[in-house]
């Protein structure tokens, strides 16, 4: 299938955050965006919750949570939100759990985690949460596999992971959820795991090849996992680096592709959006070598087997936020020196934007 050329790809500013912020969380929810909570300039997480109106292209200021949280774990159950973990307004794990209807526009408070979590991973399958990992108030990362039903308003647990993490991504294929690599205290891991919900039981996958933290991460439609540019772990006493080395698991045969078989990206660079767009592999924005906050923008041609420039975004950032809309990229808040309220949407030019 013939994928768009890269001068094709054109950003278009939309109307910006009502503030500028960072580490909230972006979900869809019939074709409306929502921004959770995240920190605001002072680095407090806040309790505010927002709607994107592409129709409207404006913002519309929603019911608060009832708990200021950043970096909470978000599930779409339906047309409710289901909102876990994350860090509260002391700096610590949170344990509330709170469910916003979107139709109803309120929230209820929902049965709490077990124990109080930050960097919980979470995903849907066949209508109910799975939430993967964590890091506990004692800093130390979590196996836990928790399971939320709505309709009974309890979570029950599952087989623990083989490695504790906190900061894993995660992936469903089938009745198959895979979780790469994620965080211990702090260091990144290189562990890559796989539950099977069928059988309730894990399997060990050959590990990443390299440690490497900030990096970006899309699985594309053929069930491969790419790991992309970030932070690359040193030995010993070696500070990290940043690297644009790419490495490709296929899930279908169930081995990492050889160095030979992958491109590195055009530019080193952390921190950045990564997505699926349209049969192409984008990188935007994130944190450079210098280190300086990016605008720089590129895409992976699968038939010519490159990295190609497309433009850039009008606002460089790091730390955004992103989600695919509509077959549309969005980008929004993130950092640069101070968070940003940048909002911008990367879209085919022969189209209207949204």
């Amino acid at each position: 299938m013939a994928v768009p050329s890269a001068h094709e790809f054109h950003w278009q500013n939309l109307a910006r955050l009502p503030n500028g912020r960072v580490y909230h969380t972006l979900s869809e929810v019939g074709g409306q965006m929502y921004m959770l909570g995240g920190c605001d300039a002072a680095g407090r997480p806040c309790s505010a919750v927002d709607l994107y109106s592409p129709e409207e292209d404006r913002w519309i200021s929603a019911a608060p949570m009832s708990t200021p949280r950043a970096g909470a774990a978000v599930a779409v159950l339906g047309k409710q939100l289901l909102v876990v973990g994350g860090v509260g307004a002391d700096q610590s794990p949170l344990k509330v759990v709170e469910i916003y209807n979107t139709e109803e526009g309120r929230w209820r408070k929902r049965s709490a985690l077990r124990e109080a979590l930050m960097g919980v991973s979470i995903t849907v399958k066949d209508g109910r949460a799975l939430a993967v990992g964590g890091m506990g108030a004692d800093l130390l990362p979590r196996s836990i596999l928790q399971q939320y039903d709505l309709r009974k308003d309890v979570w029950a647990l599952l087989p623990p992971m083989p490695t504790p993490r906190y900061d894993a991504n995660t992936h469903l294929l089938a009745n198959k959820l895979y979780v790469a690599g994620g965080r211990h205290c702090k260091r990144p891991v290189k562990a890559f795991e796989v539950y099977d919900t069928e059988m309730r039981s894990w399997t060990t996958l050959p590990t990443m090849p390299c440690k490497r933290s900030y990096g970006g991460i899309i699985w594309d439609p053929d069930g491969r996992l790419c790991l992309l540019g970030g932070l690359r772990q040193g030995g010993g006493h070696q500070s990290s680096k940043f690297t644009k080395n790419v490495n490709i698991f296929d899930s279908n045969q169930g081995c990492w592709l050889k160095s030979d078989e992958t491109l590195a990206m055009k530019t080193k660079r952390a921190d950045f959006a990564a997505a699926w767009l349209r049969g192409r592999m984008i990188v935007a924005g994130g944190l450079g070598h210098e280190p300086t906050a990016l605008d720089t923008v590129e895409a992976f041609h699968p038939q010519k087997k490159k990295w190609e420039s497309l433009a850039p975004m009008a606002f460089p950032r790091c730390s955004t936020s992103f989600i695919v809309i509509r077959e549309r990229l969005l980008v929004v808040g993130g950092v640069n020196q101070v968070p940003s309220s940048a909002n911008e949407i990367l879209y085919i030019k022969e189209e209207e934007y949204l």
